[in-house]
């Protein structure tokens, strides 16, 4: 996928645009997706390839906390986790 090279750019940042240096294979991914259709230039891949990186970091994210929240309902159900009510948290602060 487009979106793992785009991490091994080289940015230089000039006058407000970015200059990315990208080397002779991942230009020819570049080229590819362009004549595959998928984008209409370089800009375009680009930037189809960050947000899909973007949203890989967000589904990625999104599974470690269902799974951390897994793990602690199973704590809790096997009794190594003690909770309290909703009740009792309130008497405690006054609320």
């Amino acid at each position: 996928m487009y979106t793992i090279y785009i991490l091994y750019c080289t940015l230089i940042s000039v006058g407000g645009f970015m200059n990315v240096d990208l080397g002779v294979p991942y230009e020819t991914i570049l080229k590819k997706a362009i004549e595959k259709g998928y984008a209409g230039n370089q800009t375009e891949v680009i930037r189809q390839a960050l947000l899909n990186y973007e949203r890989m970091i967000e589904e990625e994210e999104v599974k470690l906390v269902n799974k951390g929240v897994e793990m602690e309902m199973q704590d809790i159900k096997e009794g190594k986790s003690k909770t309290k009510s909703i009740t009792a948290i309130k008497k405690k602060y006054n609320l």
